[in-house]
């Protein structure tokens, strides 16, 4: 789709832009403060104290400038500017809480930038005295890491009708807390009605090399990888470590640490790097030092750009798992969870961004994006962009994570563009005036 060029919209003075770049850095170095980790990472866990601490500060950023905030059931925090009564908003934003001793890049950044993203967008709408189609809202979802409460991208499969909200109310910590619970406890058990999305728009870190390695300042994702994951469960016997002869043992850790071994090795048996795999968490019963462990909780997850490949993982673990389980005459229960299929952005966002790129002098390449985001949730609902900023190194969910202030800056200046396009009525067309059910404008129409 051919997109005309963009008019001129009395675009701010070079004082004012960078006044605007060094207000942003210095609220993003702000929010790295808070559930600052010893080394230059972050701790703000879904509904934790740092997590409201957060929330707060969004709150009265927001209302202060003028936003409308709202917070929906699940705890998704809406910042609503209204330019046209009762019509429907094009949201921009991501997540502000973390893994356990994570980034302080991952999540956060997408939110702050959206901010003063939409502020750009208010201001130049006021300047130029245009009127736009749709209204703007700034978002943080809820529980987009999944570190305390599982699945991930919680908030926003929520909102796009890919989970049920009393379900994942109904959700529990490993303590035994739920979600709703945890979001009454720190105030954020909300009863606004969300906003009405019309379209998406997400930057965020590459968590990648890709960018860094070309020396390319935005990426724009073009596709998701398919991801299964399985919920594995190891049941053993309990038993005295000291007093139990090896023979008569039905160790259900030793069988989890084969169980983990396959998962890792699994890749092998396909192309170098068409497969990733991994075991990130484990919950082990009862966890005593003199006790064979009784049980072993675990989740193992499969990701690939081809869904074959990852179904073929899957067959090839199952197997596995259930030698493991024979051989040491034990139970292990494998079910399928949180499948998340391999899920196309409309070729129009992908332009579009390619344009604002292109209006801003950066460099620009398509991608596809192996983790999850809010956005791909969103990209079942509404036509969806996401783009990338460069990360050093590639790492992500760990303090060493970190991306440049020079490249946060081009991504504000970018996300600003973009979400100026859509809420003059960019990608509406794409929806074809029903609910976004497919990844381009002949899936959606088909």
């Amino acid at each position: 789709m051919n997109h005309p060029a963009a008019p001129n919209h009395a675009a701010p003075s070079s004082d004012t832009a960078q006044s605007s770049d060094a207000a942003f850095l210095a609220d993003f170095h702000f929010v790295a403060t808070i559930g600052a980790t010893d080394n230059n990472g972050v701790d703000r866990q879904a509904l934790t104290p740092e997590d409201k601490q957060t929330r707060d500060w969004m709150r009265g950023w927001a209302t202060d400038k003028g936003f409308d905030v709202r917070v929906d059931a699940i705890g998704n925090m809406f910042a609503c500017l209204e330019f046209v009564p009762d019509a429907p908003y094009v949201l921009i934003g991501s997540h502000l809480d973390s893994q356990p001793l994570g980034g302080r890049f991952d999540g956060a950044y997408g939110v702050i930038a959206a901010l003063f993203a939409a502020l750009r967008v208010k201001e130049e709408l006021a300047e130029s005295g245009l009127q736009p189609t749709y209204n703007l809202a700034v978002v943080n979802w809820f529980n987009e890491e999944g570190g305390r409460f599982a699945p991930s991208i919680m908030g926003s499969s929520v909102y796009a009708g890919l989970f049920d909200l009393d379900e994942m109310l109904a959700v529990t910590d490993l303590e035994g807390t739920t979600v709703a619970e945890a979001l009454g406890a720190i105030g954020y058990a909300g009863t606004d009605t969300p906003p009405e999305a019309i379209s998406y728009a997400e930057i965020h870190i590459e968590q990648g090399r890709i960018l860094e390695r070309e020396t390319t300042d935005i990426g724009v994702v073009e596709s998701s990888w398919y991801t299964q994951k399985l919920d594995i469960d190891v049941l053993g016997e309990q038993s005295h470590t000291g007093a139990t002869a090896m023979a008569d043992r039905h160790d259900a850790l030793v069988a989890a640490a084969k169980v983990v071994l396959a998962v890792a090795e699994v890749v092998d048996e396909f192309e170098e790097e068409a497969l990733v795999s991994s075991v990130g968490q484990h919950v082990v019963e009862p966890n005593s030092p003199i006790v064979v462990p009784r049980r072993v909780h675990m989740v193992a997850d499969l990701r690939s750009s081809d869904p074959a490949i990852v179904q073929a993982a899957r067959g090839s673990l199952r197997a596995q798992i259930a030698e493991i389980a024979r051989a040491h005459d034990i139970t292990i229960n494998v079910e399928d969870f949180d499948i998340r299929d391999k899920r196309h952005f409309p070729t129009e966002g992908v332009e579009l961004a390619e344009k604002a790129v292109a209006n801003e002098g950066l460099s620009i390449r398509r991608l596809e994006t192996m983790a999850g985001h809010d956005s791909v949730a969103m990209n079942h609902r509404v036509p969806a962009v996401m783009m990338f900023v460069p990360s050093v190194d590639g790492v992500s969910h760990c303090e060493r994570e970190f991306t440049t202030d020079e490249d946060m800056v081009r991504g504000v200046r970018v996300l600003t563009s973009v979400a100026g396009e859509l809420v003059r009525g960019e990608l509406a067309d794409v929806r074809d005036g029903a609910v976004w059910v497919g990844s381009s404008v002949a899936e959606a129409r088909a």
